[in-house]
């Protein structure tokens, strides 16, 4: 067989790409960054959750990760900075039917998005979320985020960061989530049956993914480049499925606890206020989860 039959076969063998918007390709990550990773682990994660691809929707904000909504081949919504939270809670409020994914960095959903995210899981609304956190703001300068680790040089701490990160994993186990995960972009396949369990939970679910951003992050610490990194997950992150999180903190000099830190049950904000409204009201005024006099 000729080289570009072997090239043509492979590419449409490939179950990733019914996913993908190829008329936009190539895309606009740069190399070695790891959130083309992750959006093939997504890929994937649709396949084996048999999720309902007519009824799946994709929320990002503002930043590198942000660009995924536009790059996938389904119903998606590139928000403004901050607010992919809102935006995403209203699909899901008013059609319950949609799998709502919000995919969106660490700056986006934790800093000028803070407030959004940490109310929705307070109430339990049913969105999947993933986060790729590479550790400061990639797309307007690599600026220190609310994740940068203490030490860390960035534009805005050209002498290293005095702010305490957060531990993104124990604020959404505070809050509500039931669902709590963190990986890493060399951790692919774990990441994708996380991914796969999350696209099956009911309520709000959340993972972390480390990734290299190595234009910024990486140069400006000297970390070397996205195989570097990869080698330092492989040789640093210690897999403690079910880690209290108040203990999987990143701090300098120390492994990285990685996993599934929380799955668990409890109503989600629709059945909660159904549940009041058939209460309050009686079952007949209660339509799709508001009064009828409102539907």
């Amino acid at each position: 067989m000729s080289e570009g039959l072997c090239t043509l076969t492979t590419i449409e063998n490939n179950p990733v790409e019914q996913f993908l918007r190829t008329d936009r390709l190539p895309h606009i990550w740069c190399s070695g960054c790891g959130i083309g990773t992750t959006v093939n682990c997504f890929a994937q994660a649709l396949i084996d959750s048999k999720a309902e691809i007519n009824k799946t929707v994709v929320v990002s904000g503002i930043g590198c990760t942000g660009r995924v909504a536009g790059h996938v081949l389904l119903d998606s919504f590139h928000t403004t900075h901050g607010r992919a939270i809102p935006f995403a809670t209203g699909m899901k409020l008013a059609n319950p039917s949609l799998n709502v994914v919000v995919y969106s960095g660490d700056g986006d959903l934790f800093a000028i998005g803070g407030n959004h995210i940490m109310h929705a899981a307070r109430r339990n609304i049913d969105l999947k979320v993933i986060c790729v956190n590479n550790f400061t703001y990639a797309m307007t300068g690599g600026q220190t985020a609310p994740t940068t680790p203490l030490g860390a040089n960035t534009s805005t701490a050209s002498y290293g960061n005095y702010d305490e990160p957060f531990n993104i994993p124990h604020l959404m186990d505070a809050v509500g989530a039931v669902y709590v995960a963190r990986w890493t972009t060399f951790h692919v396949k774990q990441l994708e049956r996380s991914m796969t369990e999350l696209l099956k939970k009911k309520g709000f679910g959340f993972i972390e993914i480390l990734s290299p951003c190595p234009v910024l992050f990486q140069r400006r610490n000297k970390l070397g480049d996205s195989v570097e990194t990869m080698k330092f997950y492989k040789q640093h992150c210690k897999i403690k499925n079910g880690a209290p999180t108040s203990e999987v903190g990143i701090l300098p000099g120390e492994d990285i606890t990685i996993g599934t830190f929380v799955n668990r049950e409890r109503p989600d904000y629709i059945a909660q206020m159904r549940r009041h409204l058939s209460g309050q009201l009686g079952e007949k005024f209660v339509n799709e989860g508001v009064p009828a006099c409102c539907a």
